[in-house]
């Protein structure tokens, strides 16, 4: 097994995790975004779709959404706090009887045979959590998949601007007196981290060339017993569409969940999302915006991307 995976496994069961990513659209703006955008995504495509794989479904938001459409969904997860969580909300939703639960790595899965499933989605970045083998597991993915598939996978040229702004998930907090642990360290930290940046170029650079984000750091950190972010991959639109064309994806669509949120001032995205009429109109042009093939590249933190088998 290597490191990739097992940083991902410690981080993932961390106990909290399945809670507060159930949460994360009560509290960070930029999950509402992205999240309506994928939610648009399936709800527009889901004709002739009746089985789904979700690969890295976390706490259930998709899983949940598509066994409301009636679609016989597996949930297959790497954490267990999270499928407990899933299970959880899928039953007190309704719908746990139309969710298969499974523990499982993307790395593997073996388990499941060729055009096994309508739909395989995977969203919020897992499959760049399987750095060297993020090519490989898009094509298992494609591999399962019957008819569509569906994906989210880090931004390169959307994470790169973390580099010059150590402050900016402060932009998308909806509420500074949450009491997620990121929330409080990001608000209390906020001066720190302002006073102590410096812009490393050579950090850039290797960015924008490897696409790489993590490595010697964090192994070392995993060996001491910690639990650090996982060592992640960030593709380039053309890359991840080239792949997906590779293994016989067709009309592929690409777009950038946040892109456009991220031009506006927190001060406005909060009023925004605290008023329902602003907020629908608002989540509807950001919809189009980051439809754009333009500006898919510059999306928040995801890339997204769909296309027939």
């Amino acid at each position: 097994m290597d490191y990739s995976r097992k940083i991902s496994e410690r981080q993932w069961n961390l106990p909290d995790k399945g809670e507060l990513e159930s949460r994360r659209e009560e509290t960070y703006i930029d999950d509402i975004v992205q999240k309506d955008h994928i939610e648009r995504r399936l709800l527009e495509n889901l004709n002739g779709i009746h089985t789904v794989f979700d690969g890295g479904a976390g706490s259930g938001r998709f899983s949940i959404l598509l066994a409301k459409q009636g679609c016989r969904v597996t949930h297959f997860d790497i954490s267990r706090p999270m499928i407990d969580k899933a299970r959880e909300l899928a039953e007190r939703e309704g719908v746990s009887d139309r969710i298969a639960f499974v523990e499982g790595a993307l790395e593997d899965l073996s388990a499941y045979p060729d055009r096994a499933f309508d739909l395989v989605i995977s969203f919020d970045a897992p499959v760049s959590y399987t750095w060297p083998d993020q090519d490989r597991v898009i094509g298992e993915l494609v591999r399962i998949a019957r008819k569509r598939i569906m994906l989210s996978v880090s931004s390169r040229l959307g994470s790169l601007p973390y580099l010059a702004n150590p402050i900016q998930k402060l932009q998308f907090i909806l509420d500074e007196q949450a009491d997620d642990p990121f929330v409080r360290r990001c608000v209390n930290s906020r001066e720190q981290m302002i006073d102590s940046f410096r812009f490393d170029r050579r950090r850039a650079d290797k960015l924008m060339a490897d696409g790489l984000m993590g490595g010697e750091e964090e192994i070392a950190e995993y060996e001491r017993g910690g639990a650090p972010w996982c060592i992640t991959y960030t593709f380039m639109p053309d890359e991840l569409k080239a792949i997906l064309t590779g293994f016989g994806v067709k009309n592929i669509r690409l777009s950038g969940p946040g892109a456009y949120a991220r031009t506006v001032p927190r001060e406005i995205l909060v009023r925004i999302m605290n008023d329902p009429q602003q907020k629908a109109d608002f989540l509807d042009f950001c919809y189009r915006f980051d439809s754009n093939p333009y500006v898919c590249g510059m999306g928040k933190d995801n890339l997204f991307a769909m296309g027939e088998i």
